[in-house]
């Protein structure tokens, strides 16, 4: 009975052991019929799948060029050393990775902030670091205090004790370790040595590659640099907004000024090349390329020997007042807004820089030179009419210092008061504006109103606001806001608010041009790219004038005015008769003093000047802004006026004569 149970047992154990053979075949079969009936058309899709992989070249830059022609900015072939970090890599790796290199090129250490050196001789002796702040000093503190303690501690000694060698090593780290999503110049301009050494040794060093590259060369060395501006790697806090425009986080861009204002024009389209390899990794056959385009050429209003001429003026007269902190040009065609020329030195030292951004970033009190403003201001409020006369005698107003002329004039009208320059006569016309009776001492009840109305005519010759020129950050001065009655007095004469030398030019060229405020701008053409020369070149673009605003004078009012600047350069007591009246191109404008603080308990002045000409047809329109010299009496302002608008005219007449005479 016994064997007859263990038979029946055996039995069972393999039924059950058919059975489950049966269930796992039938769920084999089942799988199988599936991926081939259900799923076949997905695997051989899959089977048949190619990786594409696309390589793409930088295409050159656009060239820039001067309003004649002559190329100013153009590329030189570079070859660049780019790290990518991978998902895995560690701060271990990237270390090893930068001392292979240190021993493969060298890198420039010199503008490594001390502070970042702290960092590094932390990193290199921690030990010694950790003993510098006591346990009990660490106390209640959080790590970033304790940070800071120890950064205090770290002496010029310790900083010493770091090697060249591991300045070249924290150096290259510190550029791998910049933007860990993205790529990482470490060295532009690799030398033929470096290129070879670094490309035998790829393998070794993951992340690094060698890439063909270009950077800007400057055809008149350091002139007009600054507003030509940088091209440099996308900024790590712009990279979302230049990777949805289709950069790649290598690419190199506009970064301030002319560069970044037409970043777009200037930049070329990469050519790309997709090849195809099947799941074998062979070639498929089908690579497509798709051609790149080099950036389109910008064609300046600049002309570039006035320029260089400009700049040697300004340049002499600085050296000829050691006193002047810096002296600023602009000059410009009124008609159209071309600008022909910034130009900005400053003297930092005792040595003299280029300083041309301050033509549109600096802004000063531009003293007298604002009087034609205060005048056409006061004829269309109704405070005054053209020909009133004021005495000229000192101003005395209660808690106010006594406020006068540089001599006292008698009675005077509007075309006197601009001819010689008179500060009281502007006095009247602030008051007037202000509704405040001199006579009986009384009024000026509504402050606001008197600067609100003051400031609104100025805007519209480009006095405290943007002029619209085609270079970012611009500035626009400094507004006092609303103070005393004596204030808006000072503000009528220049020496309140501040502006830019080129707001200067702005407001110069709009009492020139009959009223018209043109937009100043830098953009003559945008033409296709040219190998050879920017004079044939296809033009593509043209940038037409553009008029802001329309002063709401008469035109018998803007005469007045011109007229007064034309007596300026050449009536009898013009205060810049001396300097102009023996222009052939027969000049008209406006001096200006403004008395600053030196900061000491004394004054130094702002010397300006505003021009065009010729008066009858304005061709070019000029400011001149001296800041911060210590004698009210220099000429300096003049002295380069009177250079920079002959420059301006034998120019033109060189050129007439090298034109070829027409058959």
């Amino acid at each position: 009975m016994a064997k007859k149970n263990k038979n029946n047992s055996t039995i069972l154990r393999l039924n059950l052991l058919f059975v489950t053979v049966f269930i796992l075949f039938s769920a084999i079969i089942l799988r199988l019929g599936f991926i081939q009936i259900v799923k076949g058309d997905e695997f051989l899709e899959k089977s048949n799948a190619v990786t594409k992989t696309t390589y793409k070249w930088n295409a050159p830059r656009g060239k820039i060029y001067d309003r004649g022609g002559n190329v100013l900015v153009e590329n030189e072939p570079i070859y660049t050393l780019t790290y990518s970090e991978a998902d895995d890599t560690s701060k271990t790796d990237t270390l090893e990775t930068a001392k292979k290199l240190s021993s493969m090129l060298t890198i420039d250490t010199s503008k490594v902030r001390d502070r970042d050196k702290k960092d590094y001789w932390i990193l290199l002796h921690p030990e010694e670091a950790q003993k510098k702040v006591s346990d009990k000093e660490r106390e209640g503190k959080d790590d970033k205090e304790q940070y800071h303690m120890l950064l205090d501690r770290i002496t010029d000694e310790d900083i010493a004790s770091i090697t060249p060698k591991e300045m070249q090593i924290y150096t290259i780290k510190s550029k791998m370790d910049q933007d860990h999503a993205g790529v990482n110049r470490i060295k532009e301009g690799l030398t033929d040595q470096e290129i070879a050494v670094v490309n035998e040794h790829l393998d070794e060093l993951p992340g690094i590659d060698v890439k063909l590259d270009s950077k800007r060369k400057y055809k008149h060395g350091d002139t007009f640099k600054q507003i030509f501006g940088k091209v440099a790697a996308i900024p790590l806090e712009k990279a979302d907004e230049y990777k949805k425009q289709g950069y790649d986080m290598d690419d190199n861009v506009g970064k301030s000024f002319l560069e970044l204002q037409y970043e777009s024009i200037l930049q070329g389209t990469k050519e790309k090349q997709t090849f195809e390899k099947n799941s074998s990794g062979e070639l498929t056959g089908s690579s497509k390329k798709t051609e790149g385009s080099t950036g389109k050429d910008v064609l300046l209003t600049i002309d570039m020997d006035l320029q260089k001429k400009v700049d040697s003026i300004v340049e002499s007269e600085l050296r000829k007042e050691p006193s002047a902190k810096g002296a600023y040009v602009v000059l410009m065609n009124p008609k159209t807004g071309e600008v022909l020329s910034l130009s900005g030195k400053s003297r930092n030292d005792g040595k003299i820089e280029d300083e041309t951004y301050g033509t549109l970033q600096n802004s000063y009190e531009m003293g007298s030179t604002v009087k034609g403003a205060t005048l056409l201001t006061g004829y269309n409020t109704g405070a005054i009419k053209p020909g009133q006369i004021f005495l000229d005698a000192p101003v005395k107003l209660s808690g106010t210092p006594v406020k006068k002329s540089w001599t006292n004039m008698g009675y005077i009208n509007d075309l006197t008061a601009l001819e010689r320059s008179s500060n009281v006569y502007m006095f009247h016309v602030a008051m007037k504006i202000g509704h405040y009776n001199y006579d009986t001492r009384s009024g000026f009840k509504n402050p606001e109103e008197a600067y609100d109305k003051m400031r609104k005519h100025f805007a519209q010759f480009g006095l405290g606001v943007k002029t619209g020129i085609d270079l970012p950050n611009e500035a626009t001065g400094y507004n006092g806001g609303v103070q005393r009655l004596g204030n808006l007095m000072d503000f009528a004469i220049g020496q309140f608010d501040t502006y830019t030398p080129l707001q200067l030019a702005q407001y110069v060229s709009t009492i020139a041009n009959d009223g018209k405020r043109m937009q100043p701008h830098l953009l003559k053409e945008v033409r296709e790219p040219s190998h050879e020369t920017g004079k044939d070149a296809k033009t593509i673009s043209t940038f037409e004038p553009v008029m802001l605003n329309k002063l709401p004078m008469s035109e018998s009012q803007i005469k007045r005015v011109q007229e007064g600047f034309h007596l300026v350069m050449h009536g009898s007591q013009g205060t810049a008769t001396s300097s102009f009246q023996s222009a052939s191109y027969d000049p008209a404008g406006k001096t200006g003093t403004a008395q600053v603080s030196n900061g000491r308990g004394g004054y130094n002045y702002n010397l300006t000047l505003v021009g065009y000409a010729p008066f009858k047809n304005p061709e070019i329109s000029m400011a001149v802004v001296v800041n911060n010299i210590n004698s009210s009496s220099s000429v300096i302002n003049k002295n380069i006026g009177r250079q920079v608008m002959d420059a301006y005219f034998e120019g033109k007449e060189k050129q007439k004569k090298a034109e070829p005479l027409s058959e």
